[in-house]
């Protein structure tokens, strides 16, 4: 006998990184599948014009300024959500940054930058949900990788460590409990901002070449949405989703 998929609606669903690209895509197609979005970020600003488009079209979605770098802040942000709403049904830790550089370009600030928000700040999201869903007795968990977690490039050395710590933990997560579902997203080259980050030219350069050919952020919005949609008892653990004309 099949099993029926999860219906979204009205299911509550933390995003990070959400005031563009990637994050936004996902907001965006979760409310407008019925779920109750929380979506967090650092421009407020952006998060605010998110929230009005998607309140007009019928969505619902309620936002906070959060700097994933802090566990205070994430603590927060998750509490905010179950005190409103009864529960946490799902974290998709998104936010992420991605400066790469050579090595000997000796980009020491960039390296912690990254390591604070790619791999601490899904520490944070995971640490904030998880007391809220072992006592439910059930949830979420998606952190969003990179196909830096599987392979490694000139120049993104030092991120991509950091998305294989995600994938890592990720990995980890999902053996350590049986009621949580993990699920990691790998996105291969996508439409964003991310290069925008880039301080090092000969790495900006590259990154220009690398990214000639890219899918929309709503491609991994849907493979989000699928993965939280399938049964109960099936967990996705990793999805890698790139354009097809890719040769990376």
């Amino acid at each position: 006998m099949t099993k029926h998929s999860q219906t979204l609606r009205d299911k509550v669903i933390l995003i990070t990184g959400a005031s563009s690209g990637i994050g936004e895509a996902i907001a965006r197609e979760l409310a407008a599948a019925g779920a109750q979005v929380v979506a967090g970020a650092r421009r407020l600003d952006r998060l605010q014009k998110l929230q009005a488009e998607v309140e007009a079209g019928g969505g619902r979605l309620q936002v906070q300024t959060l700097d994933v770098t802090s566990h205070a802040q994430v603590d927060t942000f998750a509490r905010l959500a179950q005190q409103a709403y009864g529960r946490v049904d799902v974290i998709i830790n998104n936010a992420g940054l991605m400066p790469l550089s050579p090595l000997a370009a000796l980009k020491i600030d960039e390296w912690n930058q990254m390591i604070d928000v790619n791999i601490r700040g899904v520490l944070h999201g995971i640490a904030a949900v998880l007391p809220i869903m072992n006592t439910q007795g059930h949830g979420h968990v998606v952190n969003v990788a990179s196909i830096g977690a599987h392979r490694v490039s000139p120049t993104a050395a030092v991120y991509c460590a950091t998305k294989y710590a995600v994938w890592a933990i990720s990995d980890g997560l999902r053996q350590e409990t049986d009621r949580i579902r993990v699920t990691t997203i790998s996105p291969g080259v996508v439409s964003s901002e991310l290069a925008d980050t880039i301080s090092d030219e000969s790495a900006r350069s590259a990154m220009r070449d690398f990214r000639s050919v890219a899918i929309e952020p709503d491609a991994i919005a849907r493979a989000v949405r699928f993965a939280i949609e399938q049964p109960a008892d099936v967990d996705v653990s990793e999805m890698i989703v790139r354009p097809t004309a890719s040769p990376h």
